[in-house]
C-alpha cells in the first residue's frame, strides 16, 4: 500500500515537474529504436536495452533520468528510485523534485533507509556525473564511461542490487 502510494505520488508530480520546471528543457526526440541501433557497446544501447526491459520510453525532458538508471544500475521499484534520489544527492546534485522524493520516500518507506544510506555513500564516493549532457553521452562506450565515474570495486560488484535493501 506505501508503494503504490509513493507510485502514484511520482506519476502526479513527474507530470507537473516536466511541465512547469522543465519549461526550458528541450526534449531529445529519441525512441526506443532509435538507442538500439546504436553500436552494442554504447551507452545508448545500454540506455536503449534498460527501457525495452522495463517497456519504457523516455520521458520528454527528463531523459536523464532514466540515464541514471543506466549508468549507476538501478531497478525501478519504488525503493530504487528513492535510492537513485539519494545517490544523486550524494553526487552533488540538487532539485525540489529530488528532495521531495528524498523526504517523502523516506517518510513513507524507513525500512529501506540503509539501502538508502548506502546509495548516498556510492554517489559521494563516485565521480560527479549528474552535471553531464546525456545526449551526448550516447555514442560512448558505456563500460570506459562507467569507469570514469565509478570505483572498480563498484563495478566489479554484480550490480547495486546485490547491495541488501534492507
Amino acid at each position: 500500500m506505501r508503494k503504490r502510494l509513493i507510485h502514484w505520488l511520482f506519476d502526479q508530480t513527474q507530470k507537473i515537474y516536466t511541465r512547469w520546471l522543465k519549461r526550458g528543457h528541450i526534449p531529445w526526440n529519441i525512441n526506443t529504436a532509435d538507442l538500439l541501433s546504436y553500436p552494442k557497446e554504447s551507452f545508448g544501447y545500454h540506455l536503449g536495452q534498460f527501457l525495452n526491459k522495463n517497456n519504457f520510453e523516455l520521458i520528454a525532458k527528463v531523459e536523464r533520468h532514466d540515464a541514471y538508471h543506466t549508468l549507476c544500475g538501478y531497478g525501478t521499484s519504488v525503493e530504487d528510485e528513492i535510492a537513485l534520489q539519494y545517490l544523486c544527492l550524494g553526487n552533488g546534485k540538487r532539485s525540489p523534485y529530488m528532495f521531495g522524493a528524498i523526504i517523502l520516500g523516506t517518510f513513507i518507506l524507513p525500512d529501506y533507509f540503509r539501502y538508502y544510506y548506502r546509495s548516498f555513500k556510492i554517489g559521494r564516493n563516485a565521480n560527479t556525473f549528474h552535471h553531464f549532457d546525456f545526449k551526448e553521452v550516447l555514442p560512448l562506450n558505456f563500460e570506459d564511461f562507467r569507469q570514469a565515474i565509478f570505483s572498480r570495486d563498484y563495478i566489479n560488484s554484480a550490480t547495486i542490487l546485490s547491495i541488501p535493501k534492507k
